[in-house]
């Protein structure tokens, strides 16, 4: 393959959750890998560009990388993106229903009724958060055979209030994304204690965090249910997206990326304090909080592959998402996956 058509850079972005690719960056493999190339790899979120870093949303930049959660990546693909599904980690983290104690609300047949709040972002191309929360609400509904019929659906509105954030905060944060995800649920927590609502969905190190500060009562946590139709949301799993002219101009380039974010899982495996010291910098929680979230083995589950059981997640969790009309078009999740990166 010849190398004399390099990009300029190579971009990446990650979300402010546990990523393979954000602890390859945090290792420097991604600069080591492509250093004696001569092309510098750039993160989407360290760049002053707007324009640059609209791109963690619809996936338009060239030459660029992205893992995170699957509701922009899909909604990407859906209106028109170019983009390919090179790997797939499926890494559960905890799915939680709060209420308050004074609710009466005890377990999932209490929510019969009763009033779920989920987040509404106005203006947003894509309201991944709502689209997070209402999914979570049907898994753990459908834990006692009751749907969306069976309770009264609140919008709150919301807006990302971490964006009004000092840059002295902002610079104890790995992931810039980080400051704004601090304050995630800040309108539904909000719409519970006013009592305007009886339940929210929350996830993550921050879901069990918000839960402790406010003396929530979890309900139930799905993030780990046994089965796993029940745990598919916006981060079971996590696609690793490429702008498929990259792929298809330099598959060589491509795969060396892929090759280091692919070998995060095995590293990880024999470090899990260092493991949890990057999650922390991603998500800003302490060990003892992604323990919980996350659970003791979240060094051993940071694996990037195409595992059957992972693709059939992401094309069932594009169906909700259709269905409820988070997405402008169909698309077929099978055809979107592209395997040349894993071809021996």
């Amino acid at each position: 393959m010849s190398t004399n058509n390099n990009p300029e850079a190579i971009w990446y972005t990650r979300c402010p959750v546990p990523t393979p690719l954000g602890i390859a960056a945090h290792l420097g493999w991604l600069d080591q890998e492509f250093g004696a190339d001569g092309i510098p790899v750039a993160s989407l979120q360290d760049d002053r560009n707007a324009a640059v870093r609209e791109s963690h949303i619809d996936h338009t930049l060239r030459h660029s990388f992205r893992q995170g959660g699957s509701i922009p990546a899909l909604w990407a693909k859906s209106q028109g993106a170019a983009t390919s599904v090179i790997g797939l980690t499926w890494l559960d983290e905890a799915q939680l229903i709060l209420t308050l104690p004074q609710s009466g609300i005890r377990t999932v047949r209490d929510l019969r009724d009763r009033r779920i709040g989920l987040p509404s972002r106005s203006g947003q191309r894509i309201d991944i958060f709502r689209a997070a929360a209402l999914r979570g609400f049907l898994g753990a509904l459908s834990t006692e055979g009751l749907g969306a019929a069976d309770v009264e659906t609140v919008l709150v509105p919301a807006i990302d209030v971490g964006r009004t954030a000092s840059a002295a905060l902002g610079e104890h944060f790995a992931n810039p994304s980080s400051v704004t995800s601090r304050s995630l649920y800040a309108a539904e927590v909000g719409a519970l204690l006013r009592g305007e609502v009886d339940a929210i969905y929350a996830k993550g190190s921050l879901g069990l965090e918000t839960a402790h500060l406010i003396g929530a009562r979890v309900v139930i946590d799905i993030g780990f249910h046994p089965d796993p139709q029940v745990r598919v949301n916006n981060g079971s799993p996590r696609p690793l997206t490429v702008d498929t002219a990259f792929l298809q101009a330099r598959p060589d380039l491509v795969r060396r990326f892929t090759q280091r974010v692919s070998a995060v899982g095995d590293w990880g495996r024999e470090r899990p304090l260092e493991v949890l010291d990057f999650l922390g910098q991603e998500t800003g929680s302490t060990h003892a909080w992604l323990h919980l979230a996350y659970r003791d083995d979240v060094h051993r589950r940071l694996d990037t592959g195409l595992a059957p059981e992972a693709i059939s997640a992401l094309s069932q969790f594009k169906d909700f998402l259709l269905a409820w009309g988070f997405l402008p078009h169909d698309f077929s999740v099978p055809d979107w996956i592209d395997y040349t990166v894993f071809e021996k």
